[in-house]
């Protein structure tokens, strides 16, 4: 009864504010650089920040032994925090365009913060610090990048926090089930609205970066539990994506930072003319059978990376040039 008196609120105050976004103008214009040709509301993703006050309202009324008295969890206010923090941010950046120096010293903060949640600053020896955090801030933006096309961030968040749930109650109890369930019932009311021909919202910067911030301490809760890294690859489809893309626009000497055109996905709809749906599907489905394999697989952690990452690599540039070629060929 819980989980649908939540999922009803949450209907309700997206709904309220579609309306608050449509009276104050907080819309999408597409433009040259994206694939949709609707405008649309931005900041859909709000509901991720009113998940979080909800599971937070919800444990303190109701379970508050798992946010005070429970030894083996974590401190959910520090993450939130960081949380409300990134999205604070990101929702102002989707509102007026923030200096990229500016968003990176609160992604900084927020890290920090994330960092302090899961006890990484106990746990990790200091040399290790650095990387962690730019693979964090790294993981942050490519969500950010890869939130192009209908549907994408939905389906592909929902396929790795149901992992994450089967995991955590089947495998390795790694924290309370509602700080999986809530987000996950907030992405199913967000695709309610976001994944269709012509979507109602998008999720705009304050629901990719809340949403990836949520599943990063997600992960890194599980690496901690387990002590194994393999968890990772439950992000490998969308990091295989943005860096094989870094790489090709700085081959081309093009800024990363700005809008572009250039990820398999949006070559997909914008030269193959596919469904935006159809594509988010496959990517959500591709990550599927990843996560899959890594939960049933016995093997060496090194071996599994080697074993996914690979193949899907080579498959991914396969695609993308043949799709490029066709392009080429259409022009000339």
């Amino acid at each position: 009864m819980e989980y649908i008196i939540v999922t009803a609120v949450f209907f309700v105050l997206l709904m309220v504010y579609f309306r608050i976004a449509t009276k104050y103008n907080i819309i999408d214009h597409p433009n040259h650089r994206t694939s949709h040709s609707d405008i649309t509301v931005r900041g859909g993703g709000i509901i991720f920040p009113i998940a979080y006050l909800l599971f937070i309202g919800t444990e303190m009324f109701f379970n508050s032994d798992g946010l005070y008295g429970a030894e083996d969890q974590p401190n959910f206010f520090v993450f939130g925090a960081g949380f409300l923090l990134i999205t604070i941010l990101s929702f102002v950046d989707d509102l007026v365009d923030l200096p990229t120096k500016t968003r990176l010293i609160f992604h900084f903060i927020a890290v920090t913060l994330l960092l302090h949640f899961v006890n990484g600053f106990t746990i990790l020896p200091i040399w290790e610090l650095p990387f962690v955090y730019i693979l964090a801030i790294g993981i942050l933006n490519a969500y950010n990048f890869m939130d192009g096309i209908n549907g994408i961030s939905g389906v592909y968040s929902l396929v790795i926090l149901g992992s994450l749930w089967y995991v955590n109650q089947e495998i390795a109890p790694f924290i309370l089930k509602d700080f999986i369930v809530y987000p996950t019932l907030a992405c199913i009311v967000f695709l309610f609205f976001n994944f269709r021909k012509r979507a109602k919202c998008f999720l705009g910067d304050v629901g990719s970066m809340g949403i990836a911030f949520w599943i990063i301490a997600l992960i890194a809760m599980l690496i901690i539990k387990t002590g194994d890294f393999k968890w990772l690859l439950f992000l490998s489809l969308y990091g295989i994506d943005t860096v094989i893309t870094i790489v090709e626009r700085i081959k081309r000497r093009e800024n990363i930072l700005e809008a572009h055109r250039r990820h398999l996905y949006q070559l997909f709809v914008n030269e193959q003319k596919q469904s935006h749906l159809t594509v988010s599907l496959l990517y959500g489905l591709f990550q599927l059978l990843i996560n899959i394999f890594v939960i049933l697989s016995g093997l060496n952690t090194w071996f599994i990376f080697a074993m996914i990452l690979i193949p899907t690599a080579i498959l991914y540039i396969f695609l993308k040039l043949n799709i490029l070629k066709k392009s080429l060929i259409k022009q000339s």
